[in-house]
């Protein structure tokens, strides 16, 4: 299949990144600077605020690491509080349905796993695609090998 996207490929939800990135880092500002203007407050107050700041920025960042790695070995998933590695042959089917929050993995132990990296919230055509090229590529890597027909 000549369409299909050259290993590795990243998959992550630009737009959303960028906006809780720079969201974080204006928040931190914001707070860190009103710290430092506010004449009544102590050391130990004015850290307060700026490690609140920082705390928030933290979250936020969580939030933008999200991705999806496909590579000629697996696919790994980072989500927002892990990061799981599948080998192409545990991934059975890649699943983004009209009204999901992001794409899903239907796993060869029965199990569903999110991958955040791929959400059409902000990026609606985007996502499809990449949903689309992510199971292209999973179609690919676990097909019979030489395209054989088994039946």
């Amino acid at each position: 299949m000549s369409d299909l996207p050259t290993l590795p490929v990243t998959f992550r939800p630009g737009h959303t990144r960028a906006i809780l990135l720079t969201a974080g880092v204006v928040i931190f500002v914001v707070i860190s600077g009103v710290a430092m203007l506010l004449e009544q407050l102590g050391p130990g107050e004015r850290l307060s605020f700026v490690v609140t700041g920082a705390l928030i920025f933290w979250v936020l960042a969580q939030l933008a690491r999200v991705k999806v790695v496909a590579d000629e070995s697996g696919v790994t998933v980072v989500n927002i509080a892990g990061k799981r590695r599948l080998a192409w042959a545990e991934i059975l089917r890649v699943n983004l349905r009209p009204g999901d929050p992001w794409v899903f993995l239907d796993l060869s132990d029965g199990t569903s796993l999110p991958a955040l990296g791929i959400q059409p919230g902000l990026a609606k055509q985007r996502a499809i695609a990449d949903a689309r090229a992510l199971r292209a590529l999973a179609e690919a890597h676990t097909a019979p090998p030489g395209g054989e027909d088994q039946g």
